[in-house]
Order: C-alpha cells, then sequence, then structure tokens
C-alpha cells in the first residue's frame, strides 16, 4: 500500500480508515495534507472492493481547520497561489467522487475547513463533547472550499447565514438539530459507533447503496455550480489589507498570536 503523507490509512476488508495525522498542531490542513488526502482517495477509489471509507482525526480533535501558516506562505507566492487556495476544494470533492459510503466520525474541534471535509462525507458521527465553528469570517476571509453549497445542502440558508457570518460555536446536539450531523453518541463510544455502523453497511448489496447515494447527490448537487469557483474571493481576502488586519486580531483574541 502506498504511503500518503500526513495520513493513516488503514484498510480492513471492505472497510478503510483515512486518519488525519498532525495531532501536534490539531490536524490542521496543510496544502501537502490536502493533497495526500486527494492521493488518498484517488487510491482508494481504484479498490472496488472498497465499500466503506471513515474519515477522522488523530488524537483529541478532528481537524482545527487550514494551516494558517502554511497557507499564508503559500498563497503568497506569486505561482501556484491559485491551486493553494481550491486544494481544500478539491480534497473535498475527492471524497465525493469515492463510489464507497464515506463517514466521517468527529471528535473534540472540528473547524473552518475541518467542517468542509465533514460536509463532504456522505454520513457524520460526532461524539457529544464536539465543538464546531466556522470563524473564516472572522479571519477576515471568506468561507471557501466550496464550504457555503456544501452547507446549504445540510440547512437552510438562514442558518447557514448564521453560522458563517457570526462565527459562533455550536455544540454536537445543535449540529444534530440542525441536520449537520446523523448520529450523535458519548465520546467513548464513537469508535465503537462508526465502526458498527460501516460494517453493517459494508454488508449491503451494493448496487442499490449505490443508487441511494447516486440519487440523494443528483437531487442535491455536488459541490460548487458549474463555472464559478471561490477559489479567487480567497485570494482577494488573504491580499486585502482590512482581512489581514481582521485576521490578526482573531489571533491575538484566541490564541494570545499573531502566528496562527
Amino acid at each position: 500500500m502506498p504511503s500518503f503523507p500526513h495520513l493513516d490509512v488503514v484498510v480492513d476488508g471492505p472497510v478503510a480508515t483515512v486518519t488525519l495525522d498532525r495531532p501536534e498542531v490539531l490536524n490542521a490542513l496543510s496544502v501537502e495534507l490536502l493533497e495526500s488526502l486527494i492521493d488518498a482517495c484517488a487510491w482508494l477509489g481504484g479498490r472496488p472492493e472498497t465499500r466503506v471509507v471513515v474519515f477522522t482525526g488523530a488524537g483529541r480533535t478532528f481537524s482545527a481547520g487550514a494551516d494558517l501558516s502554511t497557507m499564508e506562505r503559500l498563497l503568497g507566492e506569486p505561482t501556484g497561489a491559485r491551486a493553494a487556495a481550491a486544494a481544500g476544494d478539491r480534497a473535498a470533492s475527492a471524497i465525493e467522487a469515492l463510489d464507497a459510503v464515506t463517514i466521517a466520525a468527529v471528535q473534540g474541534r472540528c473547524v473552518g475547513g475541518g467542517v468542509v471535509l465533514a460536509l463532504a462525507c456522505d454520513l457524520r458521527v460526532a461524539s457529544d463533547t464536539t465543538r464546531f465553528s466556522i470563524p473564516e469570517v472572522d479571519l477576515g476571509i471568506p468561507l471557501a472550499w466550496g464550504g457555503i453549497p456544501r452547507l446549504l445542502r445540510e440547512v437552510p440558508p438562514a442558518v447557514a447565514r448564521d453560522l458563517v457570518l457570526t462565527c459562533r460555536e455550536f455544540d454536537a446536539a445543535e449540529a444534530y438539530q440542525l441536520g449537520l450531523l446523523s448520529r450523535v453518541c458519548p465520546s467513548e463510544e464513537l469508535t465503537d459507533v462508526v465502526g458498527t455502523l460501516a460494517g453493517q453497511l459494508a454488508q449491503k448489496a451494493q448496487l442499490p447503496v449505490r443508487a441511494t447515494l447516486d440519487a440523494v447527490r443528483a437531487t442535491l448537487g455536488i459541490g460548487a455550480p458549474q463555472g464559478w469557483s471561490d477559489a479567487d474571493t480567497l485570494l482577494a481576502a488573504v491580499r486585502d489589507p482590512e482581512c489581514r488586519s481582521a485576521a490578526q486580531q482573531y489571533l491575538l483574541r484566541v490564541f494570545g498570536s499573531q502566528d496562527g
């Protein structure tokens, strides 16, 4: 099996588990990790015997969102900036392109880009202690990576506007009530609950499972409208002085540092 930087990929019969493996930085999503995720999905997509793929995070957190330090460096480079800005959307799209049923097993904190990756999965199971937030506006950038279209597939527009514009935290109980989660369970039971669910789904006939997912995806639409990309607005925001000032104020308020 090939190796994927910053990921731990384990295949157990028809079930694969992809773990975001940067626990020292709360599984922050660097461009390198996102590219690895794209490669891992392509590899798993070439394995028809893989019927379920579980996505989770190493350690105590699913993901703290985009790695601000590496993202800012890459977005500031004259070449490759747009590809870096679009890396998260491409990673989420790679998850959505899998024929296997995808499950996000969410624990700890799920922030920004981590929410987008979870939204790309067919099912989402979270521990009851999970905290969610979408802080991009407070960071002086729009929610990118196809986050708005993916969020609107799951919640009404008024709810999406509230979560994105206020940047407020919300817990697993509220996320379930809003329709963002399929199930909530005690934190100590998350691994077993997701494992049982994955095993049940893997045993079902593949054709009706695939037909169900295809029908749901065709009805709701996947990703952004054709010809539209939020990478350009993300690039404009990170280069805007007011947006950069907002980001510095947010980092000082939350972390006591401007370094991210």
